[in-house]
């Protein structure tokens, strides 16, 4: 499986990228980040790609954006001296570039520039493990790729190195390259579909087995591996690094005194996400719309933790979660606190039934994690007699491959059945 167009060439052994990092912080825009924390972010997801070297980087403010260029001339000026002393190969701009300011950006600094949906496919790229992340990577990355033909490549027959593309073809090659993109869109969508109806039949299967599927969720670097992996004694990848896990990974867990569950371990949220890859990846959360609890884990210890929750309540609003899902948020990273302000987090989370604070590294407070995602799965599942038509084959069906009938009863009208299911499954049940 061919990877992006636009990844690293490290066809001649690993060869290390010097980076400079830079966040405009626009003054007119009304939904912008604090600019140091976005920063210190945008750095994170430059260090989590081993290629690069993040050798400088800065908060660029700007009261306005410039159509060409981004910056104004007087900055570009300025930044072109730092990046020339400290030998800069690539920057990387956390936000939105146009292609217009690429291309113009490139000419005046004499390197590559990727903006923030770039770095991100970058990393989604190298990271992505199963068939059905490397098909929608490369989706993902062909869709960005399509948008910034105004500055296109060469051919696309082979694969290209390089974060950027240089030179300037002309209008002919240009239209060539979309036809190229396009009919390589068309093929990752053939394939994509073979692969997402193997995983509709595996979801099949595992819905014969009655165990609930708890979904760990939150922002990237929360400490969902971290815990996913104390939890289960898995070996998933667990670093202090931006998106270490973009596959998702399932594993069966006993919980002391209560039932089995799947618990389910998905990829980092991350805030202004490439709309190619909200798109990519919703099969890829597929399983957090199945679960029947949902952990959203934060890292208390961030400074922009309560914006990051934000962020990840937000995404799971669009992807349509289920509103009787019940969900509980999980304070992650206590040890990494001041004593006084872990206790107060103790304190806040104590009062709250749907709070938990932890620690995935010590191990503080995973028993009462467990405890309580037991007593809330015991609640959720409810007896219910349903009364069925004869002419109601298929939901008669649906409820014997679900595993959830006690009983059933035939009548002069059809079946009366007596059920144990969910709050999700009589969902999915309504929609039948």
């Amino acid at each position: 499986m061919s990877r992006p167009t636009f990844q690293i060439d490290n066809s001649d052994g690993p060869r290390v990228t010097r980076a400079w990092v830079l966040h405009p912080d626009i003054k007119s825009d009304n939904d912008r980040r604090a600019p140091e924390p976005a920063l210190a972010e945008a750095v994170a997801l430059a260090e989590a790609l081993p290629e690069l070297e993040v050798v400088g980087s800065e908060v660029v403010p700007l009261r306005t954006v410039q159509a060409g260029m981004l910056f104004g001339k007087g900055k570009i000026e300025e930044l072109e001296q730092r990046m020339k002393a400290a030998e800069v190969e690539l920057v990387l701009v956390d936000g939105p570039v146009t292609p217009v300011q690429q291309r113009n950006l490139e000419k005046a600094w004499g390197v590559k520039l990727l903006d923030r949906t770039g770095l991100i496919l970058e990393i989604f790229s190298d990271r992505a493990a199963t068939r059905e992340g490397v098909l929608q990577v490369e989706m993902a990355a062909l869709n960005y790729q399509r948008t910034r033909l105004v500055r296109a490549w060469t051919h696309l027959e082979r694969q290209r190195g390089g974060l950027g593309f240089v030179g300037g073809p002309g209008e002919t090659q240009i239209e060539a390259d979309r036809r190229a993109i396009d009919d390589q869109l068309v093929r990752l969508r053939r394939q994509l579909e073979k692969v997402v109806k193997t995983r509709a039949l595996h979801r099949a299967a595992r819905a014969k087995v009655p165990f609930p599927i708890v979904a760990l969720v939150g922002y990237t670097n929360a400490g969902k591996s971290t815990l996913f992996n104390r939890l289960t004694g898995a070996e998933v990848m667990a670093k202090d690094m931006l998106f270490a896990t973009l596959d998702p990974t399932m594993r069966s867990l006993v919980l002391p005194d209560g039932p089995e569950i799947i618990l389910s371990d998905t990829v980092g949220f991350i805030s202004d996400l490439p709309t190619e890859l909200v798109a990519a990846f919703r099969a890829t959360l597929e399983e957090v719309l199945a679960a029947d609890i949902i952990c959203h884990v934060r890292d208390v210890s961030h400074a922009e933790t309560e914006e990051q929750a934000q962020n990840v309540r937000d995404i799971l609003a669009s992807l349509g979660v289920p509103k009787e899902t019940r969900s509980f948020e999980v304070w992650n990273k206590l040890d990494l606190l001041p004593e006084d302000r872990a206790d107060a987090m103790r304190a806040r989370a104590a009062r709250n039934e749907d709070v938990l604070a932890i620690s995935a590294i010590t191990g503080e407070g995973l028993d009462n994690l467990q405890e309580v995602i037991a007593e809330a799965l015991q609640g959720a599942v409810r007896e219910a007699v349903l009364t069925l038509d004869f002419a109601d084959g298929k939901k008669r069906a649906w409820l014997f491959a679900q595993d959830v009938v006690e009983g059933e009863r035939q009548t002069e009208d059809g079946f009366e059945i007596t059920v144990r299911w969910s709050a999700r499954q009589e969902a999915e049940f309504q929609q039948l």
